[in-house]
């Protein structure tokens, strides 16, 4: 079962877009296994004395703080540079400039004026970005070890030597990428729920009145003089931490740190803006209607921010009620009574204030007055009772689980360096996690139930909203009235450089060490696949089943997706709510999924408790209820959110286009999700029958990553699955007919989804390429220069050039037996006429007159070869590859040997194989859009139209 993130999917959480960095650690790398006769789950205690985070941190002279932990598993080491400011220090007006100025800090500086992402490409960094929030802004990345100083140069100029670099013309177009990310954001379902949760909370004046992205009018205004300023006020050295971590000691980061950023002086000294936690005057609710399939009921308090000492009590307190899988509400609303199809409840914490949120989507059918009278019921039952002693170790072991299982990532959005780095900047102490860990070991029930009726019995806001049209005009921006001339006008400035600093050289490359992948069968005869990782104490299990969605039956969309989702719901000897409560008692989790040819069950444990977390897990896959009622249920569930997907413009376009690139009779030609006449058809038998055919043990296989070594590994899984037999019935096969007729010309389908700020753009066919062929990699990488990253040609042509949208991607969807090319394209409405016009041309110029260039293979191929040991630092990542390798036939070293195959490649290879795969003049473009304002634009383009109305709407 997938447990409940701990930041909740809700509307407010969708609206973020962000979460609380995950507290990662490193730990204890032998802790044993409990024995099959005791399989008793690890005491809390014992599983927080395990999270660890060792560091050494100093100061600058001009204020920089530094700090370093050390983690040699891998040659790769995290950098992350925060800035102490985010968007509750804007000043009146200039909301969304934090944000804004964190792009252009990507957009080069004196001594390194291209785009950003280009160097990081060349040092071979992986998990790169940069984010900003109400209280911080940060960039992050992780690079091999040798790239080490480079990136610390890199960092340093952009610290230091900005000005120089930036022009009207970048901060133009940036302002253009940022209004189309708002665009996107607000273009969702519930897209516009977060401004009225701030407006309603926060009212202004307060530092929190306004959200991250910002005003399009206030975008609108920003002007140079104040880029200097904010650069000159708020990103000194004085104003910033260092974090890095991973294979680099404090000795041998020292003298680097003082060589680049010593010499930038000091800056003022940005005290991050006080606040207050307001408390509504009375309960307020207000109704908003959008593209939603049902009825959601949220209700949002004020609350502490992370320094606060009720935070951990919060937190589990919002776990217990609405987070955890087997949470209050869960149990109540979605599995007795039924009245919803999801519940969340979160703790949003930020460093002066918080938001404390519960969460219900109403079942289709039930009346929302109902609803929202029990979530008040149970709300307010909760704080009456307090939760026990058993939900609160629950709730804790989860999370220190969770935490656990992060422990091997040194950088990213959650690893190491984010939790030292938020702990300092936040919380003036990067071993801040530690202090919430020591509190979350010896929490009591009473003290969860304290916090909650502090807070949770103040005035609430209370947000309904219900399916409809959008109430109110949309707030654009002024651009979008200005001509394509105009918006296009002028040379690029010219460049000021302040200091002439060199880049460092990158004197050698970091090589990839995939670990050793043996091969045994269990007692039953099913393969096993293993190696062993022993940076954490934690198993990784992967059960693969042929199937997949391509095994639905072409009337039978969505059969596996519902009879996976029913394996968690259920076993001859469990209920639904005890398989919840017992994993989290284990700290595991048990995921289900596999994608279009496999369908798998993966098991991430706790290594001390990996006997009884098996057994879970047998159960569950062994022992299948399927309970009538429990169909019926989760039928409902799957059935809102089909009729999501399609209000969501991605889904629509996805679902639009997969039958006419692959045939409507394909098993590629999905919908994978199913359709509201599908789902309702399915019956048990249905259910029961696809069990036996294809989740059997001659048809699956295990992969496991482990710290334990083979011998246990085997011991433990025959002992709940060597004896495991296949049923008598014939096990399942595949049709994959032969492929449809390709088009002669290129045309438009048009997806009317009115009132939409953004369209989406979608283009696919269907290629000739085979995965397992010699000239797939080359396939691939000849798209890293059209597509397939930041820097490739259409990323490049619409979001950094044009800036008319946050971002494009070509890629190939590769499955076991068909590989189709895609082109996704989000851009501003007025302009997707345009953009599709230039995808067009882009695309057509690259497969015929202007394939790679020399440049851009000199940097596809640095760049693939300097991420291998960053991609594959985890367990998860591994466990990933050797899955790829099976389904692909690969050698098991296919990634040790694959940096030999990219440095044999040619623009001229690289180019042969992206023509012999991709024609201009047969894509099918999906746009979704207001057609009332996209028609117009597509028929200038010469291609056929045709329209269609958005499906389920009426």
């Amino acid at each position: 079962m997938q447990i409940k993130p701990l930041l909740t999917v809700s509307a407010l959480a969708l609206a973020l877009g962000t979460a609380a960095p995950a507290i990662a650690a490193t730990a204890q790398a032998n802790a044993p296994i409990a024995a099959a006769d005791t399989a008793a789950p690890a005491e809390l205690t014992a599983l927080v004395d395990q999270v660890d985070i060792p560091f050494e941190k100093f100061t600058l002279d001009n204020g920089l703080d530094v700090i370093v932990h050390t983690d040699r598993k891998a040659p790769i080491v995290a950098v992350a540079v925060w800035y102490n400011v985010g968007s509750k220090d804007e000043p009146e007006g200039k909301s969304g400039f934090a944000h804004l100025f964190e792009h252009l800090m990507f957009n080069g500086s004196e001594n390194a004026p291209q785009d950003y992402f280009q160097y990081l490409q060349e040092m071979g960094a992986t998990d790169y970005n940069g984010t900003t929030n109400f209280d911080r802004t940060n960039y992050f990345q992780t690079v091999p070890r040798p790239a080490l100083e480079r990136a610390l140069w890199l960092e340093s100029d952009r610290m230091g030597y900005l000005l120089g670099a930036v022009t009207q013309q970048k901060l133009d177009n940036q302002r253009g990428v940022v209004q189309n990310e708002k665009r996107q954001g607000d273009n969702q379902p519930g897209g516009l729920v977060f401004y009225e949760i701030v407006k309603a909370l926060f009212p202004a004046p307060h530092p929190y009145d306004h959200t991250p992205i910002g005003s399009m009018a206030d975008l609108d205004s920003a002007s140079m003089d104040d880029v200097r300023s904010w650069f000159r006020d708020k990103y000194g050295p004085n104003n910033a931490t260092v974090v890095l971590a991973g294979d680099v000691s404090a000795e041998e980061a020292r003298p680097l740190v003082e060589k680049y950023f010593g010499p930038i002086a000091r800056g003022p000294v940005n005290d991050p803006a006080e606040a207050a936690i307001p408390e509504l005057a009375e309960d307020v609710r207000t109704v908003m209607r959008d593209q939603v399939a049902a009825v959601s009921i949220d209700k949002y308090w004020t609350a502490p921010g992370i320094t606060d000492r009720e935070l951990t009590a919060l937190t589990v307190g919002a776990q217990i009620l609405g987070g955890l899988s087997s949470s209050r509400l869960d149990n109540t609303l979605v599995r007795d009574e039924q009245l919803a199809v999801s519940v969340s409840a979160g703790n949003y914490a930020w460093q002066r204030v918080g938001i404390l949120n519960v969460s219900a989507t109403a079942r289709p059918g039930v009346e929302e007055a109902e609803v929202e009278r029990r979530l008040n019921e149970l709300v307010a039952q909760f704080i009456a009772e307090g939760p026990t002693e058993d939900e609160v170790r629950r709730a804790a072991t989860s999370t220190v689980a969770d935490t656990i299982r992060g422990l091997e990532q040194v950088g990213g959005f959650g690893g190491k360096a984010v939790t030292l780095a938020s702990g300092e900047v936040l919380a003036d102490d990067p071993a801040f996690y530690a202090r919430q860990f020591e509190i979350l070991a010896t929490l009591t029930p009473a003290e969860v139930q304290a916090a909650m009726q502090r807070w949770l019995t103040r005035p609430s806001f209370t947000l309904v909203l219900e399916p409809g049209e959008r109430d109110g005009s949309y707030e654009e921006a002024a651009s979008v009235a200005e001509t394509e001339a105009a918006a296009e006008a002028g040379a690029p400035d010219a460049l000021t450089v302040t200091e002439v600093r060199p880049a460092p050289p990158i004197e050698s490359v970091a090589e990839l060490d995939f670990p050793e992948v043996q091969h045994t069968a269990l007692a039953n005869g099913m393969t096993l696949h293993y190696a062993q990782r022993d940076a954490i104490p934690a198993t990784y299990v992967t059960l693969s089943f042929d199937a997949g969605s391509s095994a639905d039956p072409a009337d039978m969309r969505g059969l596996e997706g519902l009879s996976l989702s029913l394996f968690e719901e259920g076993t001859t000897s469990m209920s639904s709510r005890e398989i919840a409560e017992t994993s989290e008692r284990l700290g595991a989790n048990i995921s289900l999924g596999g994608g279009a040819d496999r369908s798998s069950f993966t098991l991430s444990a706790l290594s001390a408790n990996l006997v009884p977390s098996l057994e879970l897990l047998s159960d569950m896959v062994r022992n299948p209820a399927f309970d009538p009622a429990e169909i019926d249920r989760v039928r409902a569930q799957r059935i809102t959110s089909v009729e999501q997907e399609l209000r969501t413009p991605a889904a629509i376009a996805a679902r639009t286009a997969a039958p006419l690139i692959y045939g409507a009779d394909s098993p590629y030609a999905g919908p994978d999700s199913g359709t509201v006449a599908s789902l309702t058809a399915i019956t048990r038998e249905d259910i029961t029958a696809f069990k036996d055919r294809w989740i059997r043990p001659d048809n699956g296989e295990i992969f496991v990553v482990s710290d334990r070594p083979l011998a246990e590994i085997v011991g433990a899984l025959n002992g709940v699955f060597g004896d495991w037999e296949a049923p008598a019935a014939a096990k399942g096969t595949k049709s994959f007919a032969d492929a449809p007729e390709a088009a002669t010309e290129s045309r438009i389908v048009l997806v009317h989804r009115p009132n939409s700020p953004q369209s989406y753009i979608y283009g696919g066919q269907l290629t000739p390429v085979d995965p397992r062929g010699e000239t797939y990699v080359d396939f691939l990488n000849a798209n890293n220069a059209l597509g397939g990253n930041f820097l490739a040609r259409l990323n490049m042509n619409l979001r950094e050039t044009k800036g008319w949208s946050y971002g494009v991607r070509g890629a190939p969807l590769t499955n076991e037996n068909a590989v189709a090319y895609t082109v996704r394209a989000p851009v501003q409405a007025d302009r997707t006429g345009d953009a599709l016009a230039e995808l067009i041309r882009e695309t057509g110029e690259f497969l015929d007159t202007r394939g790679v260039t020399d440049e851009e293979l000199t940097r596809i191929v640095t760049a693939e070869i300097g991420e291998l040991p960053g991609q594959f630092e985890t367990s998860g990542a591994i466990l990933g590859a050797m899955q790829s390798n099976a389904l692909y036939g690969r050698p098991d070293d296919y990634y040790e040997v694959i940096a030999d195959r990219f440095r044999a490649q040619t623009t001229d290879s690289l180019d042969a194989a992206a023509r012999a795969a991709i024609d201009p003049d047969r894509f099918v473009w999906v746009v979704v859009g207001d057609a009332t304002v996209v028609e117009p634009q597509l028929e200038q383009l010469g291609l056929a139209v045709e329209r269609i109305e958005m499906a389920g709407t009426d």
